[in-house]
């Protein structure tokens, strides 16, 4: 029996190597850089969605994980967000959008 809070989630190994649990972290780790850059940059998910000619609520599915991070909506976003993307599955985050080198 355990008392207090939930303070962390434990992951069998063999979802950790089920490629749907992969995917998910991937969506969430693009949530998570989307978010990031956005509000870095002060701008509300309506001004992402026009910079990126999306609607508004295709922002906001990203942002809450619901959308997979395909080639042409990184670079959409990355366009939008003034920045460049970098995706390295070897850290953790796996995903994020940085400042463009002057």
């Amino acid at each position: 029996m355990s008392s207090g809070y939930h303070t962390g989630w434990k992951v069998p190994q063999k979802h950790r190597e089920d490629p749907a649990y992969h995917a998910a972290g991937r969506r969430m780790d693009f949530a998570q850089a989307v978010y990031d850059r956005r509000s870095a940059l002060g701008w509300t998910t309506a001004e992402l969605a026009r910079r990126a000619d999306l609607p508004e609520e295709d922002i906001e599915a990203i942002e809450e994980s619901g959308v997979d991070p395909t080639l042409e909506l990184i670079e959409r976003l990355a366009t939008a967000l003034e920045a460049g993307a970098r995706i390295d599955p070897h850290t953790s985050p796996e995903f994020r959008f940085e400042d463009r080198a002057a």
